[in-house]
């Protein structure tokens, strides 16, 4: 597996950080790594969305199962549990891929998104994302989340941002071939 360095987007106290080009036939996986996102509102969730062809709002329907696992940092409790509240059933709405996440200066998530054959118009373009963050209450989260774009068109732009207030951010995309 050869990955391709596409592009970085990196930046502080942004709204969005936006992947509107170089997603195409080239590549029949895209993965988007992402460190270092550190929310400005504590306890919000770092989110998803995507386009097709000739679209421009983020509203591409969405169907996805979530899961995650947790510690607290004082080891009080653990937990492993799905978590359907971060699900969607052909919703509209950006998928969250972390959240709970604390705004301190210590805290952040990191992980990555995978984008399955983006430019595929047969079948619908699958996803699956995985992440770590320290969240707002002192405990680690490992989230799990996969789905699909309930579309057979080909998905051309990404946009990820924070459920609430701005984030700082880097995310670079791959092509893997």
């Amino acid at each position: 597996m050869a990955m391709t360095l596409i592009t970085t987007n990196s930046g502080t106290n942004q709204t969005v950080s936006s992947f509107t080009s170089s997603i195409d036939s080239t590549y029949k996986l895209y993965i988007f790594s992402f460190y270092d996102v550190n929310p400005a509102t504590d306890s919000a969730e770092f989110t998803f969305q995507a386009n097709v062809a000739s679209a421009s709002d983020y509203n591409e329907e969405i169907t996805s199962a979530t899961f995650y696992m947790s510690h607290s940092e004082a080891d009080g409790d653990a937990s492993y549990q799905y978590t359907q509240t971060h699900d969607q059933a052909e919703g509209t709405a950006f998928q969250p891929i972390s959240w709970d996440l604390g705004n301190g200066a210590d805290e952040s998530c990191a992980g990555e998104l995978w984008l399955f054959d983006p430019s595929n118009t047969t079948y619908k373009t699958q996803f699956m994302a995985e992440a770590t963050n320290y969240e707002a209450g002192n405990r680690v989260y490992h989230s799990h989340t996969g789905g699909y774009f309930d579309s057979a068109a080909a998905i051309v732009n990404i946009q990820f941002k924070m459920s609430s207030g701005n984030m700082d951010s880097v995310i670079k995309m791959y092509g893997v071939s």
